[in-house]
């Protein structure tokens, strides 16, 4: 879930650079688990949404093996970063590790590395290239009651274990939505409907859930996943149980935009860019 008062968005930042490597040492937490058929698609890819609920787990995990789930133990998302380098697929072994990037007083960046070593097995014998696909996180530490709140100084002390990165700025990565005037590149709005296993026990669309969106778009763009590519999602407004989703989408070249907008306002925003020269 997100809160838009968490804060503002400043100006986009279109770049699109590789992820920082892994740190030589401090705070690293590892963790694997096996690759289902229920994560996958009828290509046997790891789908974007499988991959958002592994680095759900994976923060859950982190927070407990690290003692601060009980000084630190509200945490949302406002950003996921996913770099498909190479495509993981059923059935494989996924080698998860998470780390702090960067980090401020409330919210810190956190990076999940997820290597896959691929199996063979009935009626595919075809070798596979090991999986890679780099993640980054951009979490904002709540109380209770879901305001932005300073991060303990024992969880401050291991977030900044791997990282000089100390004063972490917000800066949008995805593009404001396009007004309603009459486009002829963008298709109509369509409906995404929202099911009841959508929702988390604080009765908010779960992060996972809106990629759900995202790979239903991507049936109408399979060259974007041929090749390695960025997704980026940033959470904007909660959506509750009850509520009606429009999808507006834009393809430009390598790069599709999609607005997640409940009640004419975007509660989420999303892109799937190709790797240039990749």
């Amino acid at each position: 879930m997100s809160d838009p008062k968490l804060m503002s968005d400043p100006a986009q930042d279109p770049g699109l650079h590789p992820l920082p490597p892994p740190p030589s040492s401090g705070s690293v937490f590892s963790a694997s688990r096996t690759v289902r058929t229920g994560d996958v698609d009828p290509q046997r890819r790891l789908r974007l949404d499988s991959i958002a609920r592994y680095l759900q787990d994976m923060a859950g995990d982190d927070l407990e093996a690290a003692g601060h789930a009980g000084t630190d133990p509200y945490w949302i998302v406002r950003r996921t970063v996913i770099d498909v380098i190479e495509p993981i697929s059923w059935p494989a072994t996924v080698h998860l590790q998470r780390w702090c990037s960067g980090l401020s007083t409330r919210w810190a960046n956190m990076r999940v590395r997820l290597t896959a070593e691929h199996r063979t097995s009935p009626p595919d014998s075809l070798e596979r290239p090991d999986g890679l696909v780099e993640t980054e996180a951009f979490w904002i530490n709540v109380s209770a009651l879901g305001v932005p709140a300073r991060i303990s100084e024992e969880g401050f002390a291991t977030l900044a274990s791997t990282t000089d990165t100390h004063r972490l700025r917000w800066a949008a990565m995805t593009a404001a939505r396009p007004t309603d005037s009459p486009d002829p590149d963008m298709p109509e709005d369509r409906p995404h409907i929202l099911r009841s296993t959508d929702f988390d026990p604080l009765q908010h669309l779960n992060n996972a859930a809106y990629f759900d969106a995202v790979e239903d778009e991507l049936l109408h763009h399979p060259d974007l996943l041929r090749h390695p590519h960025r997704v980026v999602i940033e959470y904007s407004h909660p959506v509750v149980p009850g509520s009606s989703m429009t999808i507006r989408r834009r393809r430009s070249g390598d790069r599709l935009e999609m607005w997640m907008i409940v009640d004419d306002r975007v509660a989420a925003a999303a892109t799937v860019t190709g790797w240039p020269n990749a």
